[in-house]
């Protein structure tokens, strides 16, 4: 009883002191300069959302990055299509329909042209026991994407400024409504950058680790057949862990609602995650350790787009103190 108290007044204290009291993510009119980014934000480590940051971007020009044009500038491109039977990679799943223990399921992958993969993000949008994700990390803006460049920034001045380096990796994100992002943390300082659509965020710092139920699972992974339409579901060989997040804060159904309350107590009993919605032209700045959960809306192409820049995140004595109070179970 005495660690609850402990944890529940950490985590008040953390947003009387710091982060604000209510859900809302503090909005920015314009990008702030580099000294102002540094000091009210990355060293305190909270988030925010900056409009007018990407509007001189040609991608955001009239529209330009319609369904055809991204077709036309990227008909020889190759790139990464990950699949799975219900939008939710990197994720926690049943090992089997007959199973009620989870593993951590990553996506089935495929490499195509582009004009084909975004076809199936689009037909995909229906659901039918397979959805289409048009992403890859570790830079595959760069990798895959290179005949965009020109129409968008390879970083984000100020916050390069700010933060001393240029982003290590910049990625970009295609999919559909049906794609979701479990919870989730990152090494990285990130600014997340969306050019269609919306996507829906939903947040909590670092210092609420505990909230989350990390928990190791065996990594799995789907194989999709073309000739059955089907997915398996297979055990990583040799097998191995994953540390992830329990808690599903969207549980489709009132008995798994309620069967996450029960499991999870500490998520649904603390204090309301931080929420915001970030809209075409916007930019969220998400720090480094913070824990996300992502949704989406497409626009009227039944696209969304977005591009993130991963910032090196500084390993300093906040970084030993997330470690140390992750370590108290």
């Amino acid at each position: 009883m005495e660690e609850e108290e402990a944890l529940r007044g950490l985590w008040e204290e953390v947003r009387e002191v710091s982060l604000g009291t209510t859900p809302a993510v503090e909005r920015l009119r314009c990008p702030p300069c580099p000294l102002d980014f540094l000091r009210h934000f990355v060293s305190p480590n909270r988030p925010c959302i900056i409009s007018n940051a990407i509007s001189h971007w040609p991608a955001l020009s009239h529209n330009r990055w319609t369904n055809a044009y991204l077709s036309n500038a990227l008909r020889h491109s190759t790139v990464s299509l990950h699949l799975t039977p219900n939008g939710r990679a990197d994720a926690l799943a049943p090992m089997s329909s007959s199973s009620s223990d989870l593993c951590f399921a990553s996506s089935h992958v495929e490499r195509m042209l582009f004009p084909d993969a975004l076809s199936h993000v689009i037909a995909s949008s229906n659901g039918g026991g397979l959805v289409a994700y048009a992403q890859e990390q570790n830079n595959c803006f760069i990798s895959e994407y290179s005949p965009l460049v020109a129409d968008v920034e390879t970083h984000i001045p100020w916050a390069t400024e700010a933060l001393g380096c240029l982003p290590e990796a910049v990625n970009l994100w295609i999919g559909n409504h049906l794609s979701h992002t479990s919870f989730h943390k990152d090494h990285y300082e990130n600014l997340y950058a969306v050019l269609s659509g919306e996507k829906h965020f939903l947040l909590l710092p670092p210092t609420d680790v505990h909230r989350m139920y990390i928990r190791d699972y065996p990594s799995a992974r789907y194989h999709y057949s073309k000739e059955s339409g089907e997915f398996t579901l297979k055990l990583d060989e040799p097998l191995r862990y994953v540390p992830w997040c329990s808690v599903d804060p969207y549980a489709t159904t009132d008995c798994l609602r309620q069967e996450q309350i029960s499991l999870y107590p500490r998520y649904y009993n603390g204090p309301e995650p931080f929420s915001c919605t970030v809209k075409a032209g916007e930019v969220l700045y998400l720090p480094s350790m913070w824990f996300h959960h992502v949704r989406q809306t497409p626009d009227s192409e039944g696209r969304t787009i977005a591009i993130n820049y991963w910032y090196d995140m500084q390993f300093d004595i906040k970084y030993a103190y997330f470690n140390f109070l992750q370590s108290i179970d």
